[in-house]
């Protein structure tokens, strides 16, 4: 038995060296938010500075002196950000103060919390002595316990982005041991006032080439699952606005594990966007002999140079019928998930901004840590790497 072993593009590479080398954030922060080794980034950002002359400069001792109190200062101004932006509904008026209590409490004793408790306190805007005296009082056990599960909910809340519902929270709760019903989850979401975001309707936007698509058929008939990964796939293609125009983002979904195996991004939507998508795709995963292509009637899918590719890559093509959504759920599905998690809750300046955010979300949230109701609440790298192919026959 053998599992299916990652490969990524040299895009995906690139774009993790730039938010290395452009935020200054840690190797080991980067590389554990999208899935990967952090000896493999370093080795991608050893050969990315080779490739573009390093990006090295000298400076003088006073000059680095002053660079570290900067770096300092800025770290601090984004521990404080991060750390507002969590504790958001506490910032509202009349919020309780044991309420701050209890949440400078949670994240005291987050593994990841690198904020002392002075700090949570000050900017929370409350006594450091009140928090002790708070601290070291006696408490029931129940008590205890819905604290601490209050804090896992707070916790896993924060690291979808506002994005899971109590389901999705049930399912990390339960991926830990920990043992509570669905319900209780729910209520105390409500008692706390988290709310995931909601979705928004979406437009359909295809365009056909009605001659060439008449003569393509349905081959998936709204069945979207498929047996193995690499057997059956959906594409579509989307627009994201920010301040300096549209950009667009053409994906590829395997059937099996819901994960997107293949994306492109481009400020056009010619031929060139979609076939990207599907060239990245088969470059990191193993496409089966007759595997189904599946699209809309867009002109770019039913271009002669795109059904040239799905036929080089050994693929039969099928697509839905024009207009009707429903016959694309899947690729359609996604795109509401990206627009109502990610890109309508963030104004993007410039398109470089929108595409590094859009990456982000795929590859460090989506295909990594999103938990997929289809998929009985495992994320999409969970299911397509986890895929055992049965052993040959002596």
């Amino acid at each position: 038995m053998t599992a299916a072993r990652r490969r990524f593009t040299q895009e995906f590479k690139d774009e993790l060296c730039r938010e290395v080398i452009t935020t200054s954030k840690p190797i080991k922060d980067v590389a554990t938010a999208y899935g990967v080794g952090p000896e493999t980034l370093r080795n991608w950002l050893n050969k990315y500075r080779e490739a573009n002359g390093g990006t090295e400069v000298d400076l003088t001792v006073s000059e680095r002196v002053r660079l570290k109190e900067l770096e300092r200062e800025v770290q601090e101004l984004r521990a404080e950000t991060a750390f507002l932006k969590k504790a958001k509904r506490l910032l509202r008026a009349g919020a309780a103060v044991v309420s701050k209590y209890e949440y400078i409490d949670s994240q005291k004793s987050e593994p990841t919390n690198r904020n002392s408790v002075v700090k949570m306190c000050l900017w929370l805007a409350v006594s450091t002595s009140g928090f002790y005296d708070w601290a070291v009082r006696p408490q029931s056990a129940t008590s205890a316990r819905r604290e601490a599960l209050i804090a896992r909910i707070q916790h896993f809340f924060e690291e979808s982005d506002g994005t899971y519902g109590y389901r999705r929270i049930h399912a990390d709760l339960g991926a830990e041991q920990t043992e509570c019903s669905p319900e209780l989850v729910r209520q105390l979401m409500r008692q706390i006032g988290l709310v995931a975001c909601q979705p928004r309707p979406f437009r359909i936007t295809t365009e056909a080439d009605a001659e060439a698509a008449a003569n393509m058929p349905d081959l998936v008939k709204r069945d979207f699952t498929a047996d193995r990964p690499g057997a059956k796939f959906v594409g579509d293609i989307t627009y994201i606005h920010t301040w300096q125009g549209f950009i667009y983002l053409a994906t590829v979904i395997d059937c099996y594990s819901k994960k997107v195996v293949g994306w492109s991004i481009a400020d056009h939507m010619r031929t060139e966007l979609v076939a990207d998508a599907l060239r990245n795709a088969a470059a990191t995963t193993q496409i089966e002999p007759h595997a189904i292509w599946h699209s809309d009637r867009g002109s770019v899918y039913t271009s002669a140079d795109f059904r040239l590719l799905v036929t080089g890559l050994g693929m039969r093509s099928s697509m839905g019928r024009t207009g009707v959504c429903w016959d694309n759920s899947m690729a359609e599905s996604f795109f509401s998930m990206l627009k109502n998690e990610r890109v309508y809750r963030t104004a993007y300046a410039t398109k470089s901004q929108a595409r590094s955010d859009v990456i982000r979300y795929i590859e460090g949230f989506y295909n990594s840590r999103r938990r997929h109701s289809a998929l009985g609440y495992r994320r999409p790298n969970e299911v397509h790497y986890g895929y055992q192919q049965p052993a040959l026959a002596a």
